[in-house]
């Protein structure tokens, strides 16, 4: 498993994951939209925002925060 630290606590940052997600939503300039995949992205069951758990919505949250700390955008140049 891949494990991101950010503010001070780690983070499962699978492919699919709410970590992942957010980061990712972040990156191409989406909205803040709390959501996740049971296993790999596009390819699994996808849970939105009313079937996540609190901390799965943390997790989406601090993804996203992580990716505009970083500054890390898509060049869509």
């Amino acid at each position: 498993m891949r494990y991101v630290e950010f503010e001070g606590e780690e983070y499962d940052a699978r492919h699919g994951g709410p970590f992942d997600r957010g980061a990712a939503d972040s990156y191409y300039g989406r909205s803040f939209d709390p959501h996740f995949f049971i296993g790999a992205t596009n390819t699994t069951p996808r849970v939105d925002r009313s079937g996540m758990s609190d901390r799965q919505v943390e997790e989406y949250y601090k993804g996203y925060a992580y990716n505009e700390s970083t500054g890390n955008k898509k060049d869509w140049g």
